[in-house]
């Protein structure tokens, strides 16, 4: 079920291609980013640490986490680099005719 996020901004518009924002659902803090036009979803805490990756680097579809520098791929969750072993989980994300997003959280 697809769960719709706060309002952030009017409409998905203000996160510019190449921008991310950390929002929070519930008990959840979710990262939003913006690659080219196309939004991903993505849990915001790194699963090496407890360190936001909202609060890292993003370079491409690359998220590095500003705390020890584990790398993730944005579109997979994949963990690319050391500390990191273990995958973020992605949601799938939808845009609305409304330019507002929806996120596919597991209940």
């Amino acid at each position: 079920m697809f769960i719709p996020v706060p309002v952030i901004a009017p409409g998905v518009a203000e996160i510019a291609p190449g921008e991310m924002r950390t929002v929070h659902l519930g008990d959840r803090a979710v990262l939003l980013v913006n690659l080219e036009g196309t939004f991903h979803a993505l849990d915001d805490t790194c699963t090496h640490g407890e360190c936001s990756l909202g609060e890292g680097y993003l370079d491409g579809g690359i998220i590095e986490c500003p705390c020890h520098g584990a790398a993730f791929d944005v579109c997979t969750g994949a963990a690319l680099t050391l500390p990191a072993t273990v995958p973020v989980c992605v949601y799938p994300v939808r845009v609305t005719s409304t330019t507002d997003l929806e996120i596919d959280l597991p209940s």
